[in-house]
């Protein structure tokens, strides 16, 4: 019998090898050397009567070769033992440690590298005599594959004491034992289950722990193949409920018909901490619904820091010209103009506008942290997503344009005049908390280069993103700092003068500009009862600004009354501007989508699928009424008749991911492709297993050529 499972191994092996796509790629045999030296090693020298010992088969793998698991993903086969023992004595099956993916061409192997060592429980009979020696022998036969691959075979013994207590293992024994012993799977202390489709295949381990813990990475190993696509990428992520993986289904799980055949699926999920350390759990998941992960794990992005910190760097520098900071930009602009002829003045200026800028970009990365440690789906641009929020910055906006209106006055910093006071005033505070504003309206905004970047930072440790997230605000606070520093560069100013009076008063407008923006967005949010709690809060505001002025003017018990009633005014706005968001319109999305020539489905990740699944191309657009640069790509590029007479001709779906209120699903979405914020662009092509991705500033033959490439 055990004679004709070797020939039956041999012959089945060498087909194995003969059809591999690597063996016919290969113009010259191998040497005839062993690729891999296989050899018994026992833990303890002795056992005891009835007891059991652990002997170890270990092998020795040739650099470059590999063996396999018990599945073997595309190809392969894994080691076989079988034992010849004396009478009485048994022997369990093999226990294989967890393996690794190893790429072979197009395919996907699952095997060991280098070492790989199998543990197996050997039971001596009762009746077993001390003194004794028992002789354990073993036909041995693995794959071992490269660029080919070659079936070999050894017969191994192993003799083994009988004794009436078991000695302990050497320290170098111990050591391999202890080793081997890590790398074997536990059973899982949390459950599991399964979601599979035609195109899709979800697996979620139950544990709101393991999303606090954030794992750098998940690979899951099916014992049985054909249950994932094994080349699949595996991303993996977190969700309220625990751990999520999605891959591509295997054969076994293409149609419905099949998927009925297969219930519980069992298999190694191998999760790497973000200390490195490794732990592989034996789950077994029953057939349930699967949720979609909210945030990506920290291994999942292909950038790494340096290039992340490059892209936030170059991302900071054109957000300087999004349409979002223009406001603030010009009042910083404007008080450089007043420093041409104090240079001293100037950097001291430009270097409080920086520090401003670089401490709210840390302030705000540790806010997202701090937020995802706690399993908040969160990203670029979050706080917009509050109404309360969205109020106040209106109202900021709208307190910062009667101040350059006049209607009163910050101290006497840069902004609180003209001429003379302007010129002579250092203006550090002014400059600080100008580059803090410019930070809190550049969050509505996504520049080109800077989505990647945000995308890996909230997707690493503490100390990585806020290296990215200070780079970026480098990269946002550069220009006008560099500007401080050149005097000879602030000499293309005009001299200060009258005329910043009525500059002053000019980019009043833009700030109202942008509350009035703001309260729409607010309307998307919170409904008309958000839009009348705001007005509100604008009325309160400005009489209390008023009484600010008036009080600025007089003195005495004037100036006392006049503070006091601001006071209560402005007290009185920001407490209004809690009762926003009590409820939102039904027709929220439809009014958003009002002005689009694109026919929008809300987007969901069942929907997305079932599409995908009908074999129809599918155009994703993640946005938010927040975005200005995601407003001005669908009025630039997502609104010509041309687009919709394209995407009509080639049945395209198209489905608007609105982000405005914060949506877990959506932030999954953008967490796949490895990124924070909005705005983002993702067309399948019928078929495709990955989408393109689309960039950040959109035209219309940009996205006729992703639809037609």
């Amino acid at each position: 019998m055990a004679r004709l499972s070797r020939i039956l191994f041999g012959l089945g092996l060498g087909l194995l090898a003969q059809a591999s796509p690597a063996f016919a790629q290969s113009g010259a045999l191998p040497d005839a050397q062993p690729k891999v030296v296989a050899s018994f090693i026992s833990e303890h020298a002795a056992v005891t009567p009835g007891g059991t010992v652990t002997v170890a088969l270990r092998e020795l793998i040739r650099e470059n070769w590999h063996t396999y698991f018990v599945n073997p993903g595309d190809s392969g086969a894994p080691t076989i033992i079988n034992w010849h023992l004396p009478e009485g004595w048994t022997a369990a099956a093999p226990q294989f440690p967890y393996p690794e993916r190893i790429p072979v061409g197009p395919l996907m192997n699952f095997g060991y590298e280098d070492e790989v060592v199998l543990l197996n429980e050997i039971t001596a009979p009762a009746n077993a005599q001390p003194g004794e020696t028992a002789t354990l022998e073993a036909d041995v036969m693995w794959l071992v594959c490269s660029d080919v691959c070659i079936p070999e075979e050894t017969h191994l013994s192993l003799p083994l004491s009988v004794a009436g207590e078991a000695p302990p293992p050497s320290a170098e024994t111990a050591e391999l034992f202890a080793a081997a012993r890590a790398k074997l799977p536990h059973t899982s202390p949390w459950t599991a289950r399964y979601e599979a489709s035609d195109t899709r295949f979800a697996l979620l381990v139950e544990g709101p722990e393991l999303a606090s813990a954030r794992p750098k990475s998940a690979v899951f190993y099916p014992y049985a193949d054909g249950l994932i696509d094994a080349p699949a990428p595996q991303n993996a992520g977190t969700a309220s409920a625990g751990l999520v993986l999605q891959s591509a289904p295997g054969w076994k799980m293409t149609t419905a018909e099949k998927r009925s055949a297969v219930d519980n699926i069992r298999g190694i999920l191998v999760l790497t901490g973000a200390d490195g350390r490794v732990d592989a759990l034996d789950i077994d998941a029953a057939p349930g619904p699967v949720p979609a992960a909210a945030v990506a794990l920290v291994g999942e992005s292909d950038l790494g820091l340096l290039s992340a910190i490059l892209f936030a760097l170059v991302g900071g520098l054109i957000l300087n010209l999004m349409p979002c900071v223009f406001p603030v930009l010009s009042m910083k602009a404007l008080a450089l103009a007043a420093k041409r002829d104090s240079p001293d003045a100037a950097r001291v200026s430009a270097l409080a506008y920086g520090a401003g800028v670089l401490l709210s970009f840390a302030a705000l990365a540790a806010v997202l942290i701090a937020l995802q440690s706690g399993g908040a789906a969160v990203g670029w641009g979050f706080q917009l997503q509050q109404p309360i929020f969205v109020a106040l910055l209106a109202l900021l906006m709208f307190a910062v344009g009667l101040n350059l209106s006049g209607l009163y006055e910050i101290g006497g910093g840069a902004m609180a005049g003209a001429g003379e006071r302007l010129t002579h005033s250092s203006g550090s505070t002014g400059s600080f908390f100008t580059g803090v504003l410019a930070v809190v309206v550049a969050t509505p905004c996504t520049a080109p280069f800077m989505g990647a970047a945000m995308g890996y930072a909230l997707t690493q440790n503490a100390a990585s993103a806020l290296a990215v997230f200070l780079a970026l605000g480098i990269g946002f606070a550069l220009p006008f700092v560099l500007l401080g520093f050149f005097p000879r560069a602030l000499r293309i100013l005009p001299k200060p003068g009258a005329w910043m009076t009525s500059l002053r008063q000019v980019l009043a407008f833009p700030m109202y500009g942008a509350a009035i923006w703001l309260v729409w967005v607010l309307t998307l949010q919170a409904g008309s009862d958000g839009l009348l709690v705001a007005l509100a809060s604008a009325l309160a505001l400005a009489f209390g600004l008023w009484a600010l002025g008036r009080a600025q003017a007089a003195d005495g018990f004037g100036r006392r009354a006049g503070l006091a009633t601001a006071a209560v005014a402005i007290l009185g706005a920001a407490a209004l501007t809690s009762f926003t968001g009590n409820s939102a319109p039904p027709a929220a999305a439809a009014q958003a989508d009002a002005a689009s020539t694109l026919a929008y489905e809300p987007y969901t990740a069942a929907r997305l699928e079932a599409l995908r699944a009908e074999g129809r191309p599918v155009f994703i657009n993640a946005t938010a009424a927040w975005c200005i640069t995601c407003l001005v790509n669908d009025r630039v590029a997502l609104s010509g008749e041309a687009l919709k007479s394209q995407f009509a001709e080639h049945k395209v779906a198209s489905l608007k991911a609105d982000w405005t209120n914060g949506n877990a699903e959506i932030t999954a979405l953008l967490a796949a492709q490895q990124r924070s914020g909005v705005p983002l662009y993702l067309y399948y092509a019928p078929g495709a297993q990955k989408p393109v991705v689309l960039p950040q500033l959109l035209t219309e033959s940009i996205v006729l050529a992703a639809l037609n490439g």
